[in-house]
């Protein structure tokens, strides 16, 4: 339980819900910043604005997904007040306090060092990386579907990365009987993918193996899927960029070519906002409820 814990949760979407979910039942008290126009209530939980934040007593603060923007500006779809996070409100936390956000970015990062504040990125854990693959994989399918005539089966595709995303969608899409081959790096990936049972390239042969492809997923977050790249695609092939922003696709040649392109991070919290902030939620109170005891029994 996380009785006589308070917490702020700060902005987000559909999936700070399960986690204010979550937290309540474990009987945490906690303030939402950015939430006024939420309908439902919950026990224990007060809405404020962040200019009434208490920061001193807050054991813990909850960020988005995308934590910040690079001028300290909070998501908040549940609001339509303008939420910024600056270093002076960490400072005012006590020394224990720590920021949990999903990722991170110079902004965020800076402003949590500068303050000596421990900054946690959820999606830097293997086991969030890994629950997240599967709604990242349904919405991967449903894309392919919703943007090309003809089916996944029997179609070409090409996976770029063999990472904790990319392992789950070569998987998947060779199920649905798609012929699937996947681009990495490293030679341990290359026997990995052959191990499963999958057509194995090395990025260094991008241009060819994509020759064929009908479609194209990307997982790496770098500049991958260049000009040159997508020269060497079939008009009707259709690329899915599921790297965090702004992708590794050249979307401005791919739009000149006519090649249809989408950029599609965040899935998760698209198609599926409930499942991703269970397991968000569950994680969070775990390492919430580890950081309590520790605390607990420091101070007997």
């Amino acid at each position: 339980m996380l009785t006589e814990m308070q917490i702020a949760v700060i902005g987000g979407d559909a999936r700070q819900l399960e986690i204010i979910r979550k937290l309540t039942e474990l009987d945490a008290k906690l303030s939402l910043i950015g939430f006024e126009q939420l309908d439902h209530a919950f026990t224990g939980a007060s809405k404020e604005k962040i200019e009434e934040v208490d920061f001193s007593v807050q054991d813990a603060l909850i960020l988005p997904v995308p934590g910040t923007s690079l001028d300290g500006q909070v998501e908040t779809i549940f609001s339509n007040e303008k939420v910024v996070l600056v270093q002076e409100m960490l400072e005012r936390t006590p020394e224990h306090c720590t920021v949990y956000s999903g990722i991170s970015n110079a902004y965020l990062t800076g402003i949590a060092k500068q303050a000596n504040r421990k900054l946690v990125q959820l999606f830097s854990r293997d086991d969030v990386a890994i629950y997240n693959s599967i709604p990242t994989v349904e919405g991967t399918i449903m894309m392919a579907i919703q943007h090309t005539d003809f089916t996944i089966h029997g179609s070409n595709v090409s996976v770029l990365g063999l990472g904790r995303v990319g392992m789950s969608v070569a998987r998947t899409f060779h199920a649905l009987g798609a012929k699937v081959k996947v681009g990495a790096r490293k030679s341990e990936h290359i026997a990995r993918i052959i191990e499963m049972g999958l057509e194995a390239f090395f990025l260094s042969d991008i241009g060819q193996a994509v020759s064929d492809s009908d479609i194209c997923i990307n997982t790496i977050p770098y500049p991958i899927v260049t000009a040159s790249v997508i020269s060497r695609m079939p008009a009707h092939t259709l690329i899915i960029d599921l790297a965090s922003k702004p992708g590794g696709t050249d979307f401005r040649y791919a739009e000149k070519r006519g090649i249809k392109a989408l950029l599609a991070p965040g899935l998760p919290g698209i198609v599926a906002p409930k499942t991703a902030g269970f397991i968000l939620a569950n994680v969070l109170s775990q390492l919430l409820m580890e950081d309590f005891t520790k605390r607990k029994e420091i101070e007997e």
